[in-house]
């Protein structure tokens, strides 16, 4: 019994397998199929095929980090937060000196 079910699940794996390269096969075959049609429909209409471009600006990052610090947190501290009411405002109980 622990062959057989030790066997399923290699087999189940395997499809699992399958099916994501077959996804991921997919997603590149959509993807190279959008680029070449936007390559030639650029060529179609005369204009100059650009390349996907994806700017990114690693020195922004730390701009906006050190900026949202200057600007102060939406969260007050845990010290400036007002307490509710003190113990010596509980009315309706009465000290008494704990029993050992």
């Amino acid at each position: 019994m622990p062959a057989l079910m030790n066997l399923i699940l290699r087999v189940v794996l395997v499809v699992a397998g399958f099916v994501f390269a077959a996804s991921l096969a997919m997603a590149f075959v959509l993807l190279l199929a959008g680029w070449t049609l936007r390559a030639g429909w650029a060529k179609l209409t005369g204009k100059a095929v650009t390349p996907f471009i994806v700017r990114i600006d690693p020195r922004r990052g730390f701009e906006q980090m050190y900026r949202g610090a200057a600007q102060g947190s939406r969260t007050p501290r845990a010290d400036s937060v007002q307490r509710g009411r003190e113990i010596a405002d509980v009315t309706d109980v009465e000290p008494r000196m704990p029993q050992r």
